[in-house]
């Protein structure tokens, strides 16, 4: 388990929370996330990482989707708690691979668009806007590439 808590030298904004199982490693994920978070991105996050088998049995739980995903979000309703990342650890490797980058960058990818469905955005129904956010979001953090340019591929 890893924490952050915002920006170096600030107030904290964001405190982020790395779980992970013991087969994979995600060395400054939290740091990381919670320092290009956007201003309003405010409170305590969880970021898991989890076995492929977990995220299909929450994607068939909450969305009726009986398949393998890459990540998940879960918008808390408590103050102070923004909400939970799962992300699939083997569909990340698979995915790294795939993509020519390391597992450490796909892990970056996935968190940041958890974020901004945490964040209330649905590139599904925003008409663009959760794109323009996570291309503004990934350049700031160093990303080449975010995970809605990939789908659109």
């Amino acid at each position: 388990m890893v924490k952050s808590r915002g920006r170096q030298g600030s107030a904290p904004r964001l405190t982020v929370e790395v779980v992970a199982i013991p087969t994979i490693r995600a060395p400054g994920l939290a740091a990381w996330l919670s320092s290009i978070a956007p201003a309003r991105a405010r409170g305590h996050m969880t970021v898991a990482l989890v076995p492929d088998a977990r995220v299909r049995a929450l994607n068939r739980q909450y969305r009726k989707r009986d398949a393998p995903t890459d990540v998940l979000s879960f918008p808390a309703d408590e103050r102070g708690h923004l909400g939970d990342v799962v992300i699939a650890a083997g569909v990340a490797r698979r995915q790294a691979r795939v993509a020519g980058h390391s597992l450490a960058t796909e892990l970056r990818v996935l968190a940041l668009h958890g974020l901004l469905h945490l964040l209330g955005y649905d590139h599904e129904r925003d008409d663009g806007r959760m794109a323009r956010a996570e291309r503004r979001l990934r350049r700031r953090g160093g990303l080449v590439e975010g995970l809605i340019e990939r789908g659109a591929q």
